[in-house]
């Protein structure tokens, strides 16, 4: 796993964060490193604000999980401030610091890590799935709630049948796949990260998620297991 240092983004302009991300698209390889019969763990990443004396805080957590059972193996989290100002399509100069410290306390190595975000479904194909990839060394993937629109892009709504899914096309170019996980529910929105297929993203999507939400386990019990963390920690003397 490659160090990143807590600072490295600090003094970033918004050109310098496009050039980047730029320079970094070119690298991604979408087609799988490890084969989907050999996956046995699966990682889940999220992360949630809070502000406390006017100091802008976040918590990541990581929920690893077995992917034949379906058990959570694992769970680390970092809390810390954070130094980088939101700008729009940068979200990950604010959130990698969190996200490698957590994922550096890992005692299982992850096969793959879920983010709750975009990976290629970006307007640079950037997102943090992708962007976390070249630190993280592992095949990501991109489980986001909402769309996020990229200019030139498009799709239909899938049918409303558990399982189906339209392509999110540019330039005759798959960004993603909205998937209807579950009957009568809102689609998500997964996308390759980097050293995966669509096709195998797609599998996983649907079979990691269950019949409590229609959302894949590991993001998932990633999400509660931020809030359950912000909670104590915006009642404690942290910071």
């Amino acid at each position: 796993m490659k160090q990143l240092n807590k600072n490295e983004f600090f003094a970033l302009s918004e050109a310098d964060c496009i050039e980047i991300q730029n320079k970094l698209s070119h690298k991604v390889i979408q087609h799988n490193i490890i084969p989907l019969e050999s996956i046995e763990t699966v990682a889940g990443v999220d992360i949630a604000y809070w502000n406390q004396k006017d100091i802008e805080l976040a918590v990541c957590c990581i929920v690893v999980i077995d992917f034949k059972h379906k058990t959570i193996i694992e769970k680390q989290h970092t809390a810390g401030k954070i130094n980088f100002p939101y700008i729009a399509g940068c979200l990950a100069f604010r959130e990698l610091p969190l996200i490698i410290e957590t994922a550096t306390k890992l005692k299982h190595k992850p096969d793959i890590f879920l983010f709750d975000g975009n990976g290629i479904l970006h307007t640079r194909y950037m997102g943090l799935a992708t962007h976390a990839s070249f630190y993280l060394e592992s095949p990501t993937i991109g489980i986001a709630k909402k769309y996020f629109k990229v200019e030139g892009a498009s799709f239909s709504t899938p049918d409303n049948i558990a399982g189906c899914y339209s392509n999110i096309i540019k330039d005759n170019k798959i960004l993603a796949r909205a998937i209807r996980t579950h009957k009568d529910v809102k689609p998500i929105f997964a996308s390759v990260g980097n050293y995966i297929d669509i096709d195998t993203v797609t599998n996983i999507a649907l079979t990691l998620t269950d019949k409590q939400s229609h959302i894949p386990i590991p993001t998932r019990y990633a999400d509660l297991e931020t809030h359950i963390k912000r909670k104590e920690l915006m009642t404690s003397t942290f910071c």
